[in-house]
């Protein structure tokens, strides 16, 4: 079935998707991106983080409620932690999740002024996500749509902070789509955006890490191994179909990640 059109610049419901590659129109301009993108991530950012969340950039909804739902089973939780929080959006998963405090961590201060107005009720930390300041904390984890911001090299240093910010049997959860067929638009539309990044961080000053092909599925499970994790995937079957990767749009869909912590009880989900 053909799904149903909105309006231009408009979501479609319950999805938290824009149905044409176009921005709302209260979204940044083409000037305002290009400033963004010579920008350094922190800078950039910042700069962005008024209308970041009328951007696609920004998780959809429809991945972040999948991700409740397939967390819920395996709670309820004590404290939660967002890592690399952006606007707040991951607190639409934790809140529903956690029974104690809910924390946001990032290290753009203008995305943290927006999560801090948006949710006044939670915690909010400015720090870089490479050097986490916290030792057995929270008992859940998450993380939307940042990985692609740390070189490989650096994944290790986030994953072991991330770690250590657990309790003994916390769970560390990240959604992961799939990869696109090679005959597909996204597959080139992928390919060329890490090649004009590749290029831009080449020839220009602060660099700009945002890439979309670095993140293979079994890059992180490695990674996450290698700092102390044990790892499984559950599929997120309850992705609309109008989200980009979702069911329906070319692959099997959505993955969630969970990296548990060793030791304490696990939840019941993973037993």
């Amino acid at each position: 079935m053909t799904p149903t059109r909105a309006p231009a610049g408009q979501r479609l419901p319950g999805t938290g998707t824009y149905p044409w590659p176009v921005f709302s129109p209260r979204g940044p301009s083409a000037r305002e991106l290009a400033r963004q993108a010579l920008s350094s991530v922190e800078r950039g950012y910042d700069l962005l983080a008024p209308k970041f969340d009328d951007t696609p950039f920004r998780t959809p909804d429809g991945v972040l409620d999948a991700t409740a739902g397939a967390l819920g089973p395996l709670g309820p939780f004590g404290r939660g932690l967002d890592v690399c929080c952006g606007t707040g959006a991951g607190l639409r998963v934790l809140a529903p999740l956690c029974q104690g405090p809910v924390t946001g961590v990032d290290f753009s201060a203008g995305m943290l002024a927006q999560a801090r107005s948006a949710h006044p009720g939670a915690r909010w930390v400015r720090a870089d996500a490479r050097a986490l300041p916290f030792a057995e904390a929270f008992d859940l984890a998450v993380s939307f749509g940042a990985l692609g911001h740390f070189l490989p090299a650096e994944r290790p240093a986030l994953f072991a902070g991330i770690h250590r910010a657990l309790r003994p049997g916390g769970i560390f959860a990240f959604p992961v789509g799939p990869r696109p067929p090679v005959t597909s638009r996204l597959y080139w539309a992928l390919l060329g955006f890490d090649l004009a990044m590749r290029v831009r961080n080449a020839v220009w000053r602060p660099p700009f890490v945002m890439y979309y092909r670095t993140c293979a599925l079994p890059a992180l499970r490695d990674d996450l191994t290698a700092a102390g994790f044990t790892v499984t995937t559950v599929p997120l079957t309850a992705v609309p179909l109008t989200t980009p990767g979702g069911p329906g749009n070319g692959g099997p869909g959505y993955r969630l990640v969970l990296a548990r912590r060793a030791g304490g009880s696990p939840p019941s989900g993973l037993l």
